[in-house]
């Protein structure tokens, strides 16, 4: 059984909208991004662990709220009191996380093929998330994510750079499309690159 991406129907490459007389740098890059761990921990009301003594390819969970830990090939998100987003390019680490996140402290959750993601680049990417966003993107930093809506669809905003500005958006698979169609047509006033 092969794995079919959550946008392989309507996510096509080329330059799309106001592309016109700008250089390639200047426009907007929008992508999706496939095959990640995606793993929801959330730690009992009652567990007594210290997250201190917890870590996952070398990084401690926080509960400091919308900060992102990293380093290459993962980053967890602050997701709410005592509840992480895991996301990792490292396949194996879902062996690493039952084994040492003990059931009886953890609700461990795999999300990897529940959600679709893109991603956004460029000087204009906080301006195209204003168009369908209540938030203030104007105090979002790199190393940050946020819950929120966009045009009515609840989604995780993860601010991957700030030089130039690059976001990861994260939705329910079965809303993909519609923010995929929401972002495109938000982003053809700046111009775009689908890669």
């Amino acid at each position: 059984m092969s794995l079919i991406s959550a946008l392989a129907k309507i996510h096509s490459r080329g330059l799309f909208g106001d592309c016109d007389n700008k250089k390639e740098n200047d426009l907007l890059k929008i992508s999706e991004t496939k095959n990640l761990l995606i793993i929801q921990i959330a730690q009992y009301k009652n567990s007594t662990i210290s997250l201190e003594n917890i870590s996952v390819d070398n990084l401690k969970l926080e509960d400091e709220p919308l900060q992102v830990i990293s380093n290459n090939d993962t980053r967890i998100l602050w997701n709410g009191p005592k509840n992480w987003f895991l996301i990792s390019k490292k396949k194996e680490l879902i062996k690493d996380i039952l084994q040492n996140f003990k059931e009886t402290d953890f609700a461990i959750t795999d999300l990897s093929h529940s959600r679709a993601i893109m991603e956004i680049e460029g000087q204009n990417t906080k301006e195209v998330l204003k168009k369908g966003c209540p938030y203030n993107f104007n105090i979002l930093k790199k190393n940050s994510s946020i819950n929120s809506t966009y045009n009515g669809i609840a989604l995780t905003i993860d601010m991957l750079d700030d030089k130039p500005d690059k976001v990861r958006l994260l939705v329910l698979r079965s809303f993909g499309e519609s923010l995929y169609h929401s972002i495109t047509d938000a982003s053809l006033e700046f111009g775009f690159k689908s890669i």
